[in-house]
């Protein structure tokens, strides 16, 4: 496995090691020895996955207090634009994100720490999406930030009307009117 650093602290593009032969290929999607080394030690409680169509955009998404997640995703089939969003007031980087193409064919992963919101858009016919999280999900924990902020500027890759959202995604506020977010100068692993 090998951690590629992005422009935001924290956030790591994970790329496997492949071993590929006539009969296909063979590579470990995930070894916590290996991801405590290159990341940081994280221990993973529950594992999600989403099916979803060409222009769905999820997120932009957070637990909240104590229940905030560190998130490991992959697309295991298909193809996603995956962000993670610093909404740690303080930070050096609030407000700004990291974009990463994750696929079937690269087979990237992408850690998103404690303090980040999350989303991803569909850029293929459908996608599977799988996610490890550190905490289990908590309904009543749940916040969110709107997908099209313009102070955020994310480019999704996809045009206007082929966005599908849930109703309730379409309803969180820009990052600017968000209530409860993260303080940079907390520890959130503590």
């Amino acid at each position: 496995m090998k951690a590629i650093a992005t422009d935001i602290e924290g956030v790591v593009i994970l790329e496997p090691e492949v071993f590929g032969d006539v009969r296909g290929y063979f590579f470990e999607s995930y070894a916590q020895r290996d991801f405590d080394a290159l990341v940081r030690p994280v221990r993973f409680v529950q594992d999600n996955e989403s099916l979803s169509r060409r222009g769905v955009v999820r997120g932009l998404h957070f637990q909240k207090g104590d229940h905030a997640q560190s998130k490991l995703v992959r697309a295991v089939r298909g193809r996603v634009l995956d962000v993670a969003v610093d909404i740690r007031r303080g930070s050096p980087t609030f407000g700004r994100h990291v974009a990463v193409e994750l696929s079937d064919a690269n087979r990237r992963q992408l850690f998103i720490p404690r303090g980040f919101a999350h989303g991803f858009a569909v850029l293929s016919d459908e996608a599977l999406f799988q996610y490890k999280c550190d905490r289990p999900y908590a309904p009543a924990s749940e916040g969110g930030i709107a997908w099209n902020d313009p102070q955020i500027g994310i480019n999704w890759g996809l045009a206007p009307g082929e966005i599908l959202l849930s109703d309730k995604d379409g309803r969180y506020p820009p990052l600017a009117e968000a209530a409860e977010l993260f303080d940079y100068k907390t520890d959130y692993y503590a």
